[in-house]
């Protein structure tokens, strides 16, 4: 799947790509969300999208494969992880410094493909951003809670998308 962001494909996650997955998750989290407290360690995460998200879950990565800015040596580097488990579309994290460049809305298309009979989705209320980026595609906010539903314990939105 390439299509726009160009110098970037979407591919479905191995397990050797659980590190760096990993590592893009807890950089976009801490730089969207400087307020949200996260109940796991760095280390918890990553054992967890070792060992549960990766293996366990319809898992999706965003790689750089054009040869320069992004590649070093011939390495390709993950830039954005989806998780889509059922119709919950329950991960979606870009690298900060490639938001706005096509990724996320790449992701949200195939998640459509996946589960064209529907979607749904949480985010925190705090993250305005992502609201208005779900918005724009589509999904419509159904329920607010006061955060008790979740690990953060962080007041959230869940969004809904019916084709």
């Amino acid at each position: 799947m390439n299509d726009d962001a160009p110098g970037v494909t979407i591919r479905r996650a191995t397990p050797a790509d659980a590190a760096a997955a990993a590592d893009v998750w807890l950089r976009s989290f801490d730089a969207a969300l400087p307020t949200v407290v996260r109940p796991r360690s760095d280390d918890e995460v990553r054992d967890y999208i070792r060992d549960v998200v990766v293996p366990l879950r319809e898992t999706w990565v965003a790689e750089t494969t054009d040869a320069g800015q992004r590649e070093v040596a011939g390495v390709r580097e993950i830039v954005g992880i989806m998780v889509l488990n059922g119709d919950l579309l329950s991960q979606l994290y870009l690298a900060p410094d490639r938001r706005g460049q096509g990724i996320g809305d790449r992701f949200v298309a195939l998640a459509k493909e996946r589960s064209p009979q529907g979607l749904q989705l949480w985010t925190f209320q705090v993250n305005k951003p992502a609201h208005r980026f779900y918005e724009r595609h589509g999904f419509v906010a159904v329920e607010h809670t006061d955060g008790r539903g979740n690990e953060e314990r962080e007041p959230d939105v869940r969004y809904v998308w019916r084709p």
